[in-house]
């Protein structure tokens, strides 16, 4: 089976890009958010350079006069390909020796992989805009960033890296789809290239190839394991019977076994069902605890002097993960405290797709918690977007911050001199903190993340704990 990007609401993508980095004060700067977290690499911000058109070669040191610039109209959603489920990447292979690029240059030259034209144009100019920002505000001279479009296709991503490898460049930033990592992964390792990708599809990784989305597992892990923290042992999942509903209950049954939790349940509905009412019955066992109610009115019945009313039986589950959305999400909800499940002992657990205003207006979804990157960064840099190219539309933010913050990684990297980008430093075990929170690039390609628990309040959401703040235990860089 093929892997595939997981999907947002409404077939908007789900995307987790890059975060970044550079070594400062422990304080967070309004517009990069970037601080030493115990040894994590943090970003410093630059602000008052000129942003230069898309397609030009863009270096830090082309400075001049900020012009006017208009207000984007809101961004249309990404077209998006089927979903189908990803397999898991059994081994991960020795990925090959950096190259050193043909064409000589000094410092950095990175390609930024995108779609500039086709149908996903508008998610295209996202990523350029905020690719150009992180470029005037962390860079010096030693970067050079060369936009190339990939049309939003594979062999557009194909061109693209042709194109970019004939200009001699070091590092690879993009693209976004599956299908397009997977066109260009075999020639990238070839020629020694590495890869840092914004897909949600691990499949396409590995051997030199990385990518900063946000997968299913670690969502899955950080409200898991906060459940456990909290004394929640016995585990219910109810998903739909999705790519990512499948994706999201494997993570939470793996989480849960190596927590040494219990399972209590796991159960999968169809999600086009218009009647969740059977759906909510079966997993709250509403029938056979009816039952049990009425034997034991019957029993109380029989008892001389006064008695205890009969309650219906406790349910199993001190915590339910539901990895849904939207509309289904609130009906389902209701549904499963109509039928038992109390709110007080059950807590209900989600996903970065709990991130909607809507969900803090159904009253039985108030005090469950979802995971999400830490707030504060991410509203630093979506202030500063806004200020220079007008409103940024809530589901593009990720797909912004994502390429400002692979932009300020592989500045960074320049700045560390000859050799900078190598595997290593790629694969710094200690991690980075940028505009979604922290991360570290792991042997398999994917990225392990550190995130927020935030909970359902009534009008909103709080920051019930917050992201961690280094990473423990540390992990081994990829064999090079």
């Amino acid at each position: 089976m093929t892997g595939r990007d997981y999907l947002a609401p409404d077939d908007q993508r789900v995307w987790s890009l890059p975060v970044g980095f550079l070594r400062v004060p422990l304080k967070i700067s309004l517009l990069a958010v970037l601080i030493i977290l115990n040894g994590c690499q943090t970003l410093q911000a630059v602000t008052g350079r000129a942003l230069p058109p898309v397609g030009y070669s863009i270096k830090a040191d082309e400075s001049s006069q900020p012009p006017k610039i208009e207000a984007q109209p809101a961004l249309p959603a990404p077209v998006a390909p089927s979903q189908e489920a990803p397999p898991q990447v059994a081994a991960v292979e020795a990925a090959p020796e950096i190259a050193k690029s043909p064409l000589p240059h000094e410092g950095v030259r990175a390609a930024l992989l995108a779609p500039l034209s086709g149908p996903n144009a508008a998610l295209g100019a996202a990523l350029s805009n905020a690719a150009q920002l992180a470029v005037f505000d962390t860079a010096d001279e030693q970067l050079e960033l060369l936009p190339f479009d990939t049309k939003g296709t594979p062999q557009g991503a194909i061109d693209a890296l042709a194109q970019a490898l004939d200009q001699g460049v070091d590092l690879i930033l993009g693209p976004v789809f599956s299908a397009e990592v997977k066109a260009i992964a075999p020639l990238a390792r070839e020629r020694g290239v590495p890869v840092i990708a914004f897909t949600t599809d691990i499949s396409a990784l590995g051997s030199g190839v990385f990518s900063l989305g946000f997968l299913p597992d670690v969502q899955v892990k950080t409200v898991i394991d906060q459940a456990q923290a909290d004394g929640r042992v016995r585990i219910g999942v109810l998903a739909p019977d999705t790519e990512l509903g499948h994706a999201m209950a494997e993570a939470a049954k793996a989480e849960v076994a190596k927590t040494g939790g219990q399972l209590i349940k796991l159960q999968y509905y169809e999600p086009g069902s218009t009647d969740l009412r059977p759906v909510a019955q079966s997993f709250a066992d509403y029938a056979h605890r009816k039952v049990a109610l009425a034997h034991d009115k019957d029993l109380l019945s029989g008892r001389k002097g006064p008695a205890a009313p009969a309650e219906m039986a406790a349910m199993p589950y001190d915590a339910v993960l539901l990895p849904d959305e939207g509309t289904r999400l609130k009906n389902l909800a209701s549904l499963l405290t109509f039928y038992g499940l109390d709110l007080g002992p059950v807590k209900f657990l989600g996903t970065m797709r709990w991130d909607d205003p809507a969900l803090a207006q159904e009253p039985t979804l108030e005090g469950s918690w979802f995971a999400a990157p830490p707030e504060a960064p991410l509203a630093a840099f979506v202030a500063h977007y806004v200020k220079s190219f007008g409103p940024l539309p809530k589901t593009m933010t990720p797909f912004a911050g994502g390429a400002y913050d692979a932009v300020a990684l592989a500045a960074l990297l320049a700045k560390k001199g000859a050799g900078g980008v190598s595997l290593a430093n790629l694969t710094d075990a200690q991690g980075f903190a940028g505009v979604d929170g922290l991360f570290r690039l792991l042997p398999d390609g994917a990225a392990d993340r550190g995130l927020a628990v935030r909970e359902l309040i009534k009008g909103g959401s709080r920051e019930a704990y917050p992201a961690p703040e280094k990473f423990t235990p540390a992990v081994s860089p990829l064999p090079h």
